[in-house]
């Protein structure tokens, strides 16, 4: 990644292994998380991909037996055999989940609260 790259990225991607589907309208698929963020989501392109990236898709990411973290996501990026997303709306439930882990993952405060006020700077 070059240095202009790396200065424009304001969230921590955090690799995590967790359940994952996207649906769009009728279609789902289960899906392979790469990695997360509190700005959206990165996966392993399904090999039955259709998805229109033209419309929003719907993301569940399965956090616990009980824990999940859904956000409406729109496609961003197509490399290689990975798809970006990008999180347009979230739940208070899954915005709390995902700042906890977030929290967990960087070990400091500061990066997460950074993280969260960059957010915000984006609405």
């Amino acid at each position: 990644m070059s240095e202009t790259a790396n200065e424009r990225r304001r969230f921590h991607r955090i690799a995590f292994d967790a359940p994952t589907e996207i649906v769009q309208g009728e279609r789902r698929w289960a899906v392979e998380l790469h990695d997360l963020s509190l700005k959206g989501l990165l996966i392993k392109r399904p090999k039955q991909w259709n998805g229109d990236p033209n419309h929003p898709f719907n993301a569940t990411v399965q956090l616990a037996e009980d824990a999940y973290v859904r956000m409406e996501v729109v496609l961003t990026r197509t490399q290689s055999d990975l798809l970006g997303f990008v999180c347009r709306h979230i739940d208070l439930d899954s915005i709390s989940h995902l700042r906890r882990l977030v929290e967990l993952n960087l070990g400091d405060e500061g990066l997460l609260e950074r993280e969260l006020a960059a957010l915000g700077e984006d609405e």
